[in-house]
């Protein structure tokens, strides 16, 4: 897997990506993580669970080996997202892209896969950016999604230095993911500015779909969930009782803690209201599994 590395040249101090005046990763009043504590524990031992190639319950399973039952134009689609991730095109100020990659590196880690197998998330997201590309509609409230993305940026940055007096980028993942909360909760203690000009839950909302389609479109991630890829021109033939198709691996699951250094193993629903509440009878998901590494 090909990746694109970040030339753009550093911001104003107090932009986006602005050069750090500490070393990366310090998040002021703490010490900086360890590596190891973005990885998910052992819940038996402690220890953290070494990056592997296919992280997830199917370790045996790869999509790309059913591809000799796919069609030609099927496989040439499904190769290429593995073979040639998009440029960036997009995110071309200064500062933006390092900045883009440390948000959606805390959206959607990916610590618990090798280096070799990670998703590059934000040039997908670049390229959905750059073709202008929309599901169909857009909240009459909202700019257009590329102005968006440049003030919700912004925002994060000011709820940064509100919270921390240290840019996003300089900041440890625990305190990014604090950061990215006050967005989650609807609630940001600053950039009120930015906030009057743009829905903070559809910012939110806008930056989860965008990360969901481009790590789940992939190869790697189908892998991961043990998706058996495109159906077509086989089709499946089990369609009743959610039973396995002869082709599909076997689920292999196995115990892990949420990573230290990260929030992902607490559940609270967006902006504290919870829309399944009344189907769940005032339940909510038991945590500890239900977070991403």
């Amino acid at each position: 897997m090909t990746t694109t590395a970040d030339t753009t040249a550093p911001g104003p101090a107090g932009a986006p990506g602005a050069t750090p005046s500490a070393a990366p990763g310090v998040d002021p009043g703490l010490a900086p993580a360890a590596e190891t504590d973005r990885l998910p524990r052992d819940p038996r031992t402690g220890d953290p669970i070494p990056p592997r190639a296919q992280p997830g319950y199917y370790p045996d399973w790869h999509a790309l080996d059913q591809q000799a039952f796919w069609d030609a134009a099927t496989r040439d689609v499904v190769r290429d997202r593995v073979d040639h991730v998009p440029p960036i095109r997009f995110f071309r100020v200064p500062g933006e892209l390092a900045f883009a990659r440390a948000v959606f590196d805390r959206l959607l880690p990916q610590d618990d896969r090798d280096p070799e197998h990670r998703i590059s998330i934000v040039n997908y997201v670049d390229e959905i950016l750059y073709e202008r590309r929309i599901p169909g509609y857009r909240f009459v409230h909202m700019p257009p999604d590329q102005e968006v993305y440049r003030l919700g940026f912004q925002g994060i940055e000011a709820i940064a230095r509100h919270l921390y007096q240290r840019g996003f980028v300089e900041l440890d993942s625990l305190a990014q993911d604090h950061v990215l909360k006050t967005l989650h909760d609807t609630n940001p203690p600053a950039g009120q500015e930015i906030w009057q000009q743009l829905s903070v839950r559809h910012f939110w909302l806008l930056l989860l779909d965008h990360a969901i389609e481009a790590y789940y479109a992939h190869p790697y991630a189908w892998d991961e969930i043990g998706f058996g890829g495109p159906a077509y021109p086989r089709g499946y033939m089990r369609l009743l009782r959610g039973e396995p198709e002869p082709w599909e691996s076997a689920e292999r699951r196995y115990a892990w803690d949420p990573p230290p250094a990260s929030l992902s193993g607490g559940f609270t629903p967006i902006g504290g209201e919870n829309p399944l509440d009344e189907q769940l009878h005032g339940k909510v998901p038991t945590p500890g599994q239900q977070g991403t590494h």
